[in-house]
C-alpha cells in the first residue's frame, strides 16, 4: 500500500551497488520482437501478469506473492550498470558474472534478472543469451541506473521530466541487445521511490518490484552471512534481492550455490517474479 503524499524508500544497504550479471550459455527459442530498433520501446511481455493501477492510476507496486498458496520464492538479481560507468569496463572491471548464471542453469533454479539498459549494451551477447532462455526473464532496471529520487544512497538522479523517458530507453536498449520481450517489470535503482516517481511512470503499463528480503549480497566478503540473511528472511511468497557482478557482489554465486539446496530441502519452490504476481490478487 502507498501512503499518500509520503516518501516510500526500500530498505535496502545494497542500493547503490553496481551489480551486474550476465552469463555466455546456450540461448533458447528467440521471442518476437516488440519494437523497431531505434524507436522508444516499450514493454512487451503482453502475456506477463501486472498488476492493476493504485490509486489515481499510479504505478502498482509489487513486494511479494501470497503467504498462503504455498513454499514458492523468487530470486531476482540486479544487472546494474550506470550510464557512466563505460571507461571502468574498459578497462577491465567485470560487471558481469557468468560463473553465478551457469550456477542457476546447473541448479535448474529459475531467477529474474533486473537490467539496466546500458548494462545490456556493455553486454549484449550475454543479455540476449539471458532473454532467449525460458529459464529466466529479464526485466528493466532503468538505462542509466540513476535514482528516481533525490536521496537514494548518493546515487546521480533523474528529474521527473526524465523518468519515462529512461525507462523507455532502457526496453529499447534491451531490444537492440536481442531481449526481445523484455517483461513489463521495473525495479527502481536502490529501491527508491516516491509518489512522484509512481505517477511519471504511470501509463507505460509496467508493474514496480521490490522484494522484501534483502541478501545483502554487495561488497560482501562474508558468504555465509550474507546465507543467514537470506535465510533467516524467506517466507512462502518471498522476492530476495540479490546482484550478480564479480567486482561488486563476488560471493554471490557461492551464496546461491548453498541457498538453494537448503531451501528445497525446508520444501521451498523456486519460480520467476511473474509467477508470484500471477498468484496475487488485483493482478491482470
Amino acid at each position: 500500500m502507498i501512503a499518500p503524499a509520503r516518501r516510500i524508500t526500500a530498505v535496502c544497504a545494497l542500493g547503490a551497488a553496481l551489480a551486474a550479471c550476465g552469463t555466455a550459455g546456450t540461448p533458447g527459442t528467440a521471442r518476437p520482437a516488440h519494437a523497431e530498433p531505434g524507436t522508444a520501446a516499450s514493454p512487451s511481455g503482453s502475456r506477463a501478469p501486472v498488476l492493476a493501477p493504485g490509486p489515481d492510476g499510479l504505478t502498482p507496486v509489487f513486494e511479494h506473492g501470497p503467504r498462503t498458496l504455498g513454499k514458492t520464492v523468487a530470486l531476482t538479481f540486479d544487472a546494474d550498470m550506470t550510464a557512466d560507468q563505460g571507461p571502468r569496463a574498459a578497462s577491465g572491471e567485470h560487471f558481469d558474472n557468468p560463473d553465478l548464471i551457469g550456477t542457476l542453469r546447473t541448479l535448474k533454479v529459475p531467477a529474474t534478472v533486473f537490467m539496466t539498459g546500458r548494462w545490456a549494451e556493455q553486454y549484449p551477447a550475454q543479455a540476449r543469451s539471458l532473454g532467449h532462455d525460458p529459464q529466466f526473464e529479464v526485466a528493466n532496471h532503468s538505462y542509466s541506473h540513476y535514482a528516481f529520487t533525490d536521496d537514494c544512497y548518493g546515487l546521480p538522479t533523474v528529474g521527473p521530466d526524465r523518468m519515462r523517458t529512461d525507462v523507455e530507453r532502457a526496453y529499447t536498449a534491451l531490444h537492440k541487445a536481442g531481449v526481445s520481450d523484455a517483461l513489463p517489470y521495473f525495479r527502481f535503482p536502490g529501491g527508491c521511490y516516491d509518489r512522484q516517481a509512481l505517477r511519471a511512470l504511470s501509463g507505460i503499463g509496467v508493474t514496480a518490484v521490490q522484494w522484501d528480503v534483502v541478501s545483502g549480497d554487495a561488497f560482501a566478503t562474508d558468504a555465509d552471512a550474507v546465507v543467514r540473511q537470506v535465510l533467516d528472511g524467506v517466507k512462502p511468497g518471498s522476492v530476495v534481492v540479490m546482484h550478480c557482478t564479480r567486482s561488486a557482489a563476488p560471493t554471490t554465486e557461492q551464496v546461491v550455490r548453498t541457498v538453494v539446496p537448503e531451501l528445497r530441502k525446508q520444501g521451498y519452490r523456486f519460480v520467476k517474479v511473474s509467477e508470484l504476481i500471477g498468484e496475487t490478487k488485483g493482478h491482470r
